[in-house]
């Protein structure tokens, strides 16, 4: 049976084309580059479909790691899953958090119990008339799939987190499907971003056996009752396909990491973020000395649909000069940087079908002290 080491590093950055901090862990050996399988990263843009920060990045990140690897910018971006989500709003601190995978052949004495390990796979390709649609959902399914053999993997018990950059719609795109005599799930730009997270989180909820009824078109940011507890899916204009990122414990793993979740009902579930804290064993403002130290937290938030949270209204989905994501993130990030201790962690907005209305999934990831 095959063996992997899996490391995560969290580096703050200073804008969205810093990569100094990642070139400094490369030049001390505290990573190899040959190693880095994901980079998921919080830039701090507006999330919108004009958020131009999270292709700056990817931009800068490719072209620093470029000569290290041997390869082309563009050959690095297709080695190494890259998720940038706009938006530090708030108390929200821009940063990187790096994962890489080494094979070591055999196990490791000393360990014990399910490590963190890390998957990854991609879908085709898809069209415009695709996205938000059965397609996009089935095929994101099946990448989930072979994600989570990647990461060795059989039980969906196992995992704790599925991190997917999707892509949205332009209006090139619509024009191309409408040449085509075809209709897009939505003419809109904006919304065509809430249609591919929607359904590339049903994709997720489905490999996971979350969900068991067939799913059609028409339930996609419509039949809220479906979704997934460990989804998180972000949309960019930079693909057409769906890049998806299986994060779970593994007996294959020997890692020093572990990784646990829980589900936010609605944006002020304090009692879940404390639950995912606990569930790699650690508390509120955790601390190094308590045996494990927090790596990172990764959570979606989203404004209810119906308007309130816990029977009283809220105006995030009325207000015409902020987006609802961005009160979202900033609500939600706040709550979680006071328990967490800091405001580094990453907390991404839209989150149809991942977790229920209004809510999220929130994971944790800890590092065992020595």
């Amino acid at each position: 049976m095959r063996t992997t080491s899996v490391g995560v590093i969290r580096i703050a950055t200073r804008g969205p084309g810093d990569v100094s901090g990642l070139m400094k862990m490369i030049d001390a050996g505290a990573i190899d580059p040959n190693e880095i399988l994901a980079v998921l990263g919080k830039t701090e843009g507006n999330g919108g479909v004009n958020d131009f920060t999270r292709e700056y990045a990817v931009t800068a990140l490719c072209a620093a790691l470029a000569p290290r690897l041997g390869l082309t910018p563009h050959e690095v971006e297709q080695r190494i899953a890259f998720v940038m989500s706009g938006g530090t709003e708030g108390v929200l601190s821009p940063h990187i958090t790096v994962f890489t995978r080494e094979e070591i052949g055999r196990p490791l004495a000393g360990i014990s119990g399910r490590r963190l390990s890390i998957g990854m796979a991609q879908t085709r390709d898809f069209l415009p008339e695709e996205l938000g649609r059965s397609a996009q959902i089935n095929e994101t399914a099946k990448a989930v799939k072979a994600a989570m053999a990647d990461a060795g993997i059989a039980d969906p018990a196992d995992v704790h987190f599925v991190q997917i950059k999707c892509p949205l719609l332009t209006s090139e795109r619509v024009e191309a499907a409408a040449a085509r005599g075809n209709k897009t799930a939505t003419i809109s730009a904006y919304s065509s971003m809430a249609y591919s997270r929607g359904a590339s989180a049903l994709g997720v909820a489905v490999a996971l056996g979350e969900v068991t009824s067939d799913i059609r078109d028409e339930d996609v940011l419509r039949r809220y009752d479906l979704f997934s507890k460990v989804a998180s899916t972000s949309s960019g204009i930079e693909l057409m396909h769906n890049v998806v990122i299986v994060l779970g414990n593994s007996d294959i793993s020997a890692s020093e990491f572990v990784i646990g979740h829980a589900v936010m009902n609605d944006a002020i579930d304090a009692p879940a973020v404390v639950s995912a804290l606990q569930s790699v064993g650690l508390g509120i403002a955790p601390r190094a000395e308590a045996g494990r130290e927090l790596v990172n937290i990764f959570a979606k938030a989203e404004a209810s649909p119906d308007g309130s949270v816990r029977g009283f209204r809220h105006t995030m989905l009325e207000d015409t000069d902020i987006s609802s994501t961005r009160h979202a993130r900033a609500a939600v990030g706040g709550l979680i940087a006071g328990l967490a201790g800091t405001g580094v962690v990453y907390v991404s907005g839209g989150a149809e079908h991942q977790g229920p209305a209004g809510g999220g999934p929130i994971a944790v990831i800890a590092k065992l002290s020595s």
